[in-house]
């Protein structure tokens, strides 16, 4: 069945791209400017051989870093180069990025200049590194690039690696930007895991942190909670503080121990209600309640930053009752304390694109998160559904509500999907992350390491899990209503008001699933030329499923359209592309 859809989207592919190439590699010599440097720098996309190679090296932690010590040298900084850039070290499962941009947010409304470094970028590559807040510009870019792949170029030894992989070269270019462009200070946050990490070359940080923990990256980081813990314990160092939150008990003994270890003084966040007190609620920047547990952990690695580099006037530390530092805990309970103007403004202001984000374009409402682990994922939900509960609701009842859905690595696809039955989807759209069928023309979103067939494989399973999941769905509840065909639709079900399409037999009457070969035409096919940013879809070369020229009747007729799309930061990144052009600008 498979194949047979891969058949079918292949045809699409060749009516859509009209003989144009998928992706080309640079065939030219760099001419040094931000497209060339964007082109060279997608040549060194090596991270499913560099993840390999990460799990030959793990039992040898040293080497690895050895070898990223090598390249810094190389491109003109040491190691000790480092110490000056105040640097905040943030690992974790999720959230760890929100951490981090609650953090530099805060400190930036203390009128430091910050840098920060983090992964992936959603729509261009200059996202990673960023000063003030801003990524940085492209003629920044182009000037650092050149610089640091330059001193790299002379510098070649037959016996090494000429050129260190996508991750570190970013990661070697960052520490050059930050250093030279004179930051106060460096957000810095893990690539994968911590331990084995490129950014573990750091050795001395001001402070660190542990966002919460989950399964993920497991062929690198280990297949248990604990494992994983251990990975994200390597960041710590001695006598610099580190900060956690409420993690499962487990995991926080193995980061309690990996602090023992490395004489790192620990400390668990307490709850963001202990820092509100009375009646006040601090307003934050980024929806979810899920983000509460980050924008606590951000306070402290704040106020434990501004306090090491002396600082004055960090708001007044509430007492603790004698004893409650453990309770029970492994790990000691730090004071929380009353936020400062700076601290509350920092939070309110902070922006993080494609975490919890809400675009409505007249009928149409996009819902992004790049949730991909289990964890995530249910947060995901719980902010969707009371997202798109507060909205107000079409006065005859009809609204759409769509799933937009991929997911990249080694993630357990059906068990996110499962995660997602509860948001009620009259239709699941699958595709892979490519904005387009040609993506030649955006080299920022290239990846030379997921070919489209395996791509567009990976969408045509996800589709038929889905299914499947229904079809158990509706055997587990008997008390579902017997649908009723109108006209070839059915009617509102009575539970909400939504409209259901009928879809082809033999099927069970469910929610249809359809598989795109690219972003644009599954954006083009939701949206029905309704939402002002994209095209109508193309008449000709339509969608083979009956049920995506029967659901395009009713996408164009329903009053509000509610789109969540998740699974994959690298998807949430070329919808927002397609929806904000200025992003790519």
């Amino acid at each position: 069945m498979v194949a047979r859809g891969l058949r079918a989207l292949r045809g699409a592919l060749r009516a859509a791209a009209a003989g144009r190439p998928f992706s080309t590699r640079p065939a030219r010599a760099p001419a040094m400017d931000y497209q060339d440097a964007i082109r060279t720098l997608n040549t060194l996309q090596t991270n499913a051989s560099y993840l390999e190679q990460v799990k030959r090296e793990r039992g040898d932690p040293q080497a690895q870093l050895e070898a990223m010590q090598g390249f810094l040298e190389r491109s003109g900084l040491k190691v000790e180069d480092l110490d000056r850039l105040n640097i905040i070290h943030v690992t974790g499962t999720k959230g760890k990025g929100s951490t981090c941009a609650f953090t530099e947010c805060i400190l930036r409304s203390y009128g430091l200049k910050t840098g920060f470094y983090s992964s992936p970028h959603l729509v261009q590559v200059r996202e990673r590194i960023r000063i003030n807040g801003q990524p940085i510009s492209k003629e920044l870019f182009s000037k650092y690039f050149w610089l640091v792949y330059n001193r790299l170029e002379e510098t070649k030894d037959p016996a090494h690696a000429s050129m260190p992989a996508y991750f570190r070269f970013l990661t070697i270019m960052a520490f050059h930007v930050f250093l030279q462009e004179k930051v106060d200070l460096a957000v810095v946050e893990v690539g994968i895991g911590g331990a084995y990490d490129c950014t573990n070359i750091i050795r001395a940080p001001v402070v660190c942190g542990v966002s919460s923990l989950g399964i993920d990256h497991t062929s690198i980081l280990g297949d248990t909670m604990e494992k994983i813990a251990w990975q994200k314990g390597g960041i710590f160092k001695p006598g610099v503080p580190a900060f956690t939150v409420a993690q499962p008990e487990r995991p926080l003994e193995v980061l309690r121990d990996r602090a023992q270890e490395r004489e790192c003084p620990l400390y668990l966040c307490p709850e963001l209600d202990a820092f509100e007190g009375g009646h006040r609620v601090l307003e934050l920047g980024l929806a979810g309640t899920h983000q509460r547990s980050n924008a606590a952990l951000a306070l402290q690695l704040a106020r434990s930053w501004l306090q090491c580099r002396g600082c004055q006037g960090l708001g007044e530390l509430k007492e603790v009752p004698p004893g409650a530092e453990l309770a029970g805990r492994p790990v000691p309970l730090a004071p929380a304390f009353q936020p400062t103007d700076a601290m509350i403004q920092g939070l309110r202001d902070t922006e993080w694109l494609g975490r919890t984000q809400v675009l409505p374009h007249g009928p149409v409402t996009w819902y992004l998160d790049g949730a991909h682990t289990t964890s995530s994922v249910q947060a995901c939900v719980r902010w969707f559904r009371q997202a798109a509960l507060n909205q107000d609701k079409p006065h005859d009842g009809s609204e759409v509500r769509v799933l937009l859905f991929n997911a990249t690595g080694d993630r357990d696809t059906a068990a996110l999907l499962k995660l997602l039955l509860p948001c009620e989807f009259d239709y699941a759209v699958f595709c892979p992350n490519f904005t387009e069928v040609s993506v030649a023309s955006n080299m920022d979103q290239q990846n030379f390491n997921v070919t489209l067939e395996n791509a567009l494989t990976r969408c045509l399973e996800n589709q038929q899990t889905w299914t499947r999941l229904l079809e158990e769905k509706g055997e587990q509840d008997p008390w579902l209503p017997a649908p009723v065909r109108v006209g070839g639709l059915l009617q509102p079900a009575p539970a909400r008001g939504t409209l259901l399409l009928v879809p082809p037999a033999p099927r069970p009457l469910n929610s249809p699933a359809l598989v795109f070969p690219c972003l644009a035409q599954a954006l083009r096919w939701v949206a029905q030329g309704r939402d002002p940013w994209l095209a109508a879809p193309a008449a000709t070369g339509a969608h083979p499923h009956p049920a995506a020229s029967s659901g395009a009747v009713l996408l164009r007729e329903a009053a509000a359209i509610r789109v969540l799309v998740t699974g994959s930061l690298h998807l949430v990144g070329g919808v927002l592309r397609l929806l904000d052009p200025a992003l790519s600008q």
